[in-house]
């Protein structure tokens, strides 16, 4: 009887969507009828976004904050009602298995993540529980959840939901739902499904509504990156700069992986660190870059790519540090398109 109840939220909440105009791609909105004007507003003006093709895994229980702080890369056990952090997954070996944006709503942990990635994680964070008292489950359709972002995404929010966090990764829940603020000016939001629209149409009188595309160009220009199937356990946290956005702790206990992260950390120079770039024909998460340096050999992955809003596509991507300071890179081949490196709006260590 719930799947049969959450099936007819999804459903009622695609029928919305769809009477707004928008364009729905595996289970994901691609635009709403004009996706070049979509991308210029993200420029300068206060956009909306539905999240539908992230997932959420909610855990739930008594053991859950410990059987979470033992499992991330992130402080979980600080976690309070009112913030939020971001977070990794590792394997034993370091390398992340996903990452993600992790609050709390009532008795549950919430962990945002790609959709693409749900399952697996899910499966193998669930096969360490073992006796705790702790279950996680799949709540992506549990919530709507939108972003809203732009300079009017302040006003746009407090007076569609209510009171706003004061400061960056701090939460506050409303009747409507939770807000989550990621940024000075760019919050998700977690409705219940009943108050969703009415949310929708108060936010739309001060934020245009764009496709997921232009979100991912928003974060990833942000320099957030979101380890999506194509590059799981590809890097560990340091090298997409999560110490540097605060989603890795140094000063909790252990989880898999912990060793290696904090040798990347104390020990030795780390060679390989997430840039921010620009090509002028399509890329995606998982393409290989290549310069001279290095010879056949690939010099970097990209991490995320979104189409531009001046065309081409704006990009994230670790790639050998060396080589980013002295070599030009290209993409897929060694002759393919040029990239050109933009700066981050975060200072990254040397």
């Amino acid at each position: 009887m719930h799947f049969e109840i959450k099936t007819i939220v999804i459903e009622s909440w695609k029928t919305f969507l769809l009477s707004q105009n928008a364009q729905l791609e595996n289970g994901g909105v691609v635009h709403f009828g004009d996706a070049a004007a979509e991308r210029a507003a993200a420029l300068d003006a206060t956009v909306m976004a539905d999240l539908s093709q992230l997932g959420v895994i909610a855990f739930c229980g008594e053991e859950t904050t410990e059987f979470l702080h033992g499992q991330l890369t992130n402080d979980v056990r600080a976690l309070h009602a009112d913030g939020a952090q971001w977070s990794g997954y590792c394997t034993p070996k370091g390398r992340l298995l996903g990452n993600f944006l992790v609050w709390r709503d009532g008795d549950d942990t919430c962990l945002q993540l790609s959709g693409d990635i749900l399952p697996s994680v899910l499966k193998r964070l669930s096969m360490f529980v073992l006796r705790a008292k702790t279950r996680g489950r799949d709540a992506s359709d549990e919530r709507v959840r939108l972003v809203v972002a732009g300079p009017a995404a302040p006003d746009a929010v407090a007076a569609a939901v209510g009171p706003i966090p004061e400061s960056t990764m701090q939460s506050v829940a409303h009747p409507a739902g939770r807000v989550v603020r990621v940024g000075a000016d760019k919050f998700v939001l977690a409705l219940h499904p009943d108050r969703a629209q009415a949310v929708w149409h108060s936010l739309k009188t001060l934020a245009k509504p764009v496709g997921a595309p232009v979100w991912d160009w928003l974060r990833l220009t942000a320099g957030i990156p979101m380890i999506v199937a194509a590059t799981q356990e590809q890097f560990v946290p340091q090298m997409v700069n999560y110490e540097v956005l605060g989603g890795v702790s140094f000063q909790k206990g252990c989880y898999p992986g912990q060793e290696i992260v904090a040798r990347s950390q104390y020990l030795g120079k780390l060679k390989r660190r997430m840039f921010l770039g620009h090509v002028e024909r399509p890329a995606a998460p998982g393409d290989s870059l290549y310069s001279a340096d290095p010879g056949e050999q690939a010099s970097g992955m990209v991490v995320n790519a979104a189409p531009a809003p001046a065309g081409g596509y704006d990009l994230l991507a670790v790639i050998q540090i060396e080589s980013a300071r002295s070599q030009t890179l290209h993409l897929e081949t060694a002759d393919g398109p040029a990239l050109t490196l933009r700066p981050l709006p975060y200072v990254v260590p040397e």
